[in-house]
């Protein structure tokens, strides 16, 4: 599918996979540079900002291990995901790419399902990081309980959702700010850290420290870590469900890859001046509710003691709050795109006349990302959007050789063949217990999946009820 000129008057039109060109009402907003801000932002944020402390509880000194091996983890999806949103670019992303592959109604709805989920959990885990790590900093009136921690974390989440509505550019827009201001700060960490660490402070060893538990090997402690660290590099997918609203989807390898390239360096970065400076028990804090919650802040402290921490808390409340504008904008989108193939029902397709925005969905996928906020803690709701995320990847893996049987009409980028191979291996491999996560992740995970499968049955029979149930449309929307 490619996209054609239009009038001006009339929306743009889209080639599809069957040479039929029909109107895209979606608005073409996002250029080369927007989209690649839009992965960096979206990689970047509450990864950094929240999980350093977690990754190093979990391996040890050697944190940045684990972030560099779910850098080439999820570099090897990456490439798959190039090419089959060369091949279909539309909204939709995986749920798409499955039923092009299996066509298998019930795994088609669960793998979006599954997606749609991991988006939502993420923004309320950027939510309640905003919540918890940062914002008392800032405003130090602020009640330390519970209940202020779902109040403030819903209340930004309500911002982002009006953001949403307002359209894409807007959005899209508000992201190139936030992802500028979030890069500051790390600009600020890594640079007082190499001064701090020219002047002689800090323990080098550090950084080649692997802690294990009792009975657990290295190569252990660091699956666990990578398994928690895989959370950090996420989001790169989120940018194929906004492909029908690029000026041209060939820009999606070039724009992803680079910010994936960027945001992989500046955690590594990070991550090794954190060990550097920092013991692993300091980079835990005191705190046995949240352990690793602020841990950037005690890298600071100790690097530039005379920095002010509100003001790196203000940077920080920008970049974890940008992690969740850009999960409920791809769950929005996302849901909009299954309307379309007939997955949900039509309703969740709606689009404004005047915003030409998705605004059924954006509001019915806000609302579940408020209620996830009371759900489950940072490290929870981060574990849990990996595990679920590379359960998707694994399936996504599998359809790129699939489809290799399925050639499309236009040009578009093709990965080498053991490129998906590994990738279906190795994101397999880190679903499994093996992988040190926390059972509790299973068990949110099996919550979330459940409540798909009901979902699915609901619509299953609602279709077979009115006599008008179709399988997914393998074709474009009308």
């Amino acid at each position: 599918m490619t996209m054609s000129a239009s009038p001006p008057d009339q929306p743009p039109v889209t080639t599809y996979e069957d040479g039929q060109q029909r109107p895209t009402e979606l608005k073409r907003a996002i250029g080369p540079g927007l989209l690649l801000l839009f992965v960096v932002g979206d990689v970047l944020g509450t990864g950094i900002y929240a999980l350093t402390g977690q990754v190093a509880g979990k391996v040890g000194g050697a944190l940045w291990i684990p972030f560099a091996v779910a850098f080439a983890a999820a570099f090897l999806t990456a490439f798959s995901y190039l090419e089959l949103v060369g091949k279909y670019p539309r909204a939709a992303g995986a749920a798409l790419y499955t039923q092009k592959a299996f066509g298998i109604h019930f795994l088609t709805f669960m793998v979006a399902f599954a997606v749609m989920s991991s988006g939502l959990t993420s923004a309320g885990s950027a939510a309640r990081a905003a919540a918890t790590d940062y914002l008392p900093e800032v405003f130090t009136w602020l009640p330390d309980t519970e209940t202020a921690t779902i109040i403030v974390a819903a209340a930004m989440l309500v911002v982002f959702t009006v953001i949403n509505l307002r359209g894409v550019s807007e959005s899209v827009w508000v992201n190139v700010v936030f992802t500028l201001i979030e890069l500051g700060g790390l600009f600020i960490i890594i640079v007082v850290s190499v001064m701090a660490v020219m002047g002689g402070q800090g323990d080098p060893s550090r950084v080649m420290s692997v802690d294990t538990e009792p009975g657990q090997s290295a190569f252990f402690a660091v699956v666990a870590g990578t398994s928690l660290a895989f959370f950090a590099m996420v989001g790169f997918e989120d940018s194929v469900n906004m492909a029908e609203e690029t000026t041209n989807p060939r820009i999606f390898p070039k724009a992803m890859l680079t910010g994936m390239g960027i945001a992989a360096s500046i955690y590594v970065i990070v991550a090794v001046l954190s060990s550097w400076l920092a013991p692993v028990d300091v980079l835990l804090g005191d705190d046995p509710d949240a352990p690793g919650a602020g841990a950037l802040l005690r890298v600071l402290e100790i690097a530039s003691p005379g920095f002010p921490l509100w003001l790196f808390s203000v940077i920080g409340v920008f970049a974890v709050s940008n992690s969740a504008l850009i999960n409920m904008l791809m769950a929005s989108r996302l849901t909009y795109g299954m309307a379309r193939e007939n997955v949900i029902p039509g309703v969740f397709g709606r689009v404004h006349p005047l915003r030409r925005t998705p605004w059924v969905a954006i509001v019915f996928t806000s609302a579940i990302a408020i209620c996830l906020t009371s759900y489950a803690n940072v490290a929870l709701l981060g574990g849990t959007t990996s595990l679920l995320l590379l359960a998707v990847f694994t399936v996504v893996n599998v359809a790129v050789l699939v489809l290799r049987r399925k050639p499309v009409r236009h040009e578009h980028f093709r990965a080498p063949t053991i490129v998906p191979i590994l990738g279906v291996g190795v994101s397999a491999f880190l679903v499994g217990p093996w992988s040190g996560r926390d059972p509790e992740e299973y068990r949110i995970a099996g919550v979330l999946l459940v409540v798909g499968v009901l979902l699915w049955v609901l619509t299953y029979f609602g279709h077979h009820r009115r006599g008008r149930r179709s399988p997914v449309r393998s074709g474009p929307p009308s």
